[in-house]
């Protein structure tokens, strides 16, 4: 949010952006020192000096305070994930993951270029039902003179001959055809029937249930790569997505690398035994057999059954089969959900307090019975022992769920990788925060002669532009930046077509 400022209000904003911009000069220059926020929606202010210091003899060569600088603060970017949020610093987020996944299948960025090679699958985990809900059907049906598959979206919802009545006599038939957008998709046919107490509880205990499918993905790998005398490991970057219903899914790049006995660091290619259908074979029983129940709960003195749904889809990477899918087109995929929330149900906010969560929560919408469900069952199962928790393997407790209410309960990281996988995204900050200091660096210490540091001493100042004029000017020059982006790399994939 813009900072108190007289030139706050709608008229006086235009009229602010319009004299800032009028001046050439000035607007060059402001422009200049605002672009490390990127057309950041809502930018952390610093106020304080940064020093220029020698490396080698650690003398201050220049100091410049804030007040010398326009509008007398510098910006930080709010590094915000989540598009809805902040469209800037989620485009940010998109293009290092999309770097991330890229270079785990490629190389490069420290990843050598051999991972090429190795065996890969793009394999996406689902949620079990937690009731029937409007969505899209589709079928799939084979060109008989070229052998390709290709996907109609044209059947209906629900369909059923007979009426299908629930307990509380809802009919759960729904003969319409669904589109992708449509509000209704996701939604329960009957919000009585919908488990939403399981389903807020799977989404806190799904990153669990992540971390036991891996592990023992990789027992049953090493397991049967000894059969043949080899030895393989799991590397995998993976994005979590929240569905239209509040679910979170999985999207997981998964490679099979092999084992250097000397070096185990080094991403060696597996052994020729190693093979696709292993590790696909390896994914498939672990998903179909990790399961585990929640703590006991004053609702449920059983627990929640957290498992994964039926359908596993598993296709592999780069092979030139049916159904195989680009490396691009992966990195592409998995970065797009990685700047996704829970908007895609109809909710969004941010993080709920006992004053806050009011507006949200309610037993009118499938969104805010959700919102209900964290903080209600958060609330009753608070009393919980934590240390009760820690010592049943990972069963979280329940107090977690009203922390993450927002987010329905999902409180794990949307994007994760495994430690071989590839380069980090705070490699990829760093990289760019170090292209960005030299590239702004005076003139005058730029000299091959001395290497120098800069040194900030800086506090905070507020939130946000200074004035609505600044934020207009600022996010009206990112949306251009964003633009001419997207028309190069449609230039470019056409020139590549």
């Amino acid at each position: 949010m813009p900072g108190s400022d007289n030139s706050n209000t709608p008229a006086s904003a235009v009229e602010h952006a319009l004299q800032r911009a009028a001046s050439a000069a000035d607007y060059t220059a402001w422009l200049d020192h605002t672009a490390s926020a990127g057309g950041c929606v809502a930018p952390i202010r610093l106020r304080g000096e940064s020093h220029v210091v020698s490396e080698r003899t650690g003398r201050i060569v220049s100091t410049r305070h804030t007040d010398d600088m326009p509008g007398q603060v510098i910006y930080k970017a709010c590094g915000n994930r989540r598009a809805a949020v902040c469209p800037s610093c989620a485009e940010t987020y998109r293009g290092d993951t999309y770097q991330l996944v890229l270079a785990g299948l490629t190389g490069g960025k420290g990843v050598p270029a051999t991972v090429a090679q190795h065996p890969s699958a793009f394999v996406t985990f689902t949620a079990p039902t937690f009731g029937p809900v409007h969505g899209t059907r589709s079928i799939r049906t084979r060109d008989s003179q070229n052998g390709q598959t290709w996907t109609i979206r044209n059947r209906p919802c629900r369909p059923r001959r007979e009426p299908d009545l629930c307990p509380h006599g809802v009919d759960l038939r729904c003969h319409q055809t669904h589109r992708d957008g449509e509000k209704i998709l996701g939604t329960p046919l009957c919000l009585e029937c919908y488990d939403h107490d399981h389903q807020v509880v799977w989404n806190a205990m799904s990153g669990e249930l992540w971390r036991r499918t891996m592990e023992r993905a990789k027992d049953i790998l090493r397991s049967e790569a000894k059969k043949h005398g080899a030895a393989v490991k799991l590397s995998y970057g993976k994005v979590a997505e929240l569905q239209a219903r509040g679910v979170a899914h999985f999207h997981a790049l998964m490679r099979l690398d092999g084992v250097n006995p000397l070096d185990p660091s080094v991403l060696e290619l597996p052994a020729c035994a190693a093979t696709f259908t292993m590790l696909a074979d390896a994914v498939r029983r672990a998903a179909a057999v990790t399961r585990f129940r929640s703590l006991p709960h004053p609702d449920n003195p059983d627990g929640w059954l957290i498992e994964w749904g039926t359908q596993l889809d598993l296709r592999p990477v780069r092979q030139a089969v049916d159904g195989a899918i680009t490396d691009t087109a992966v990195a592409g995929y998995l970065a797009k959900y990685a700047t996704k929330g829970a908007e895609a149900t109809g909710h969004s906010s941010a993080r709920l307090t006992a004053a806050t969560v009011d507006r949200y929560a309610n037993q009118y919408s499938h969104a805010g019975r959700l919102v209900d469900a964290c903080w209600r069952v958060g609330r009753s199962g608070s009393d919980l022992d934590e240390t009760e928790a820690a010592k049943n393997s990972g069963r979280l407790s329940y107090r977690r769920l009203q922390r993450w209410a927002h987010m329905l309960g999902f409180g794990g990281h949307f994007s994760t990788k495994s430690r071989q996988y590839s380069t980090t995204l705070k490699a990829l900050r760093e990289a760019r925060a170090n292209w960005r200091r030299d590239h702004h660096r005076t003139q005058d210490h730029t000299d091959d002669t001395e290497t120098t540091l800069i040194v900030g001493n800086f506090t905070y100042a507020g939130t946000g532009w200074k004035t609505t004029g600044d934020a207009l000017l600022a996010n009206t020059a990112a949306a251009k930046a964003r633009e001419h982006r997207l028309l190069i790399k449609e230039l470019l994939a056409e020139n590549n077509d």
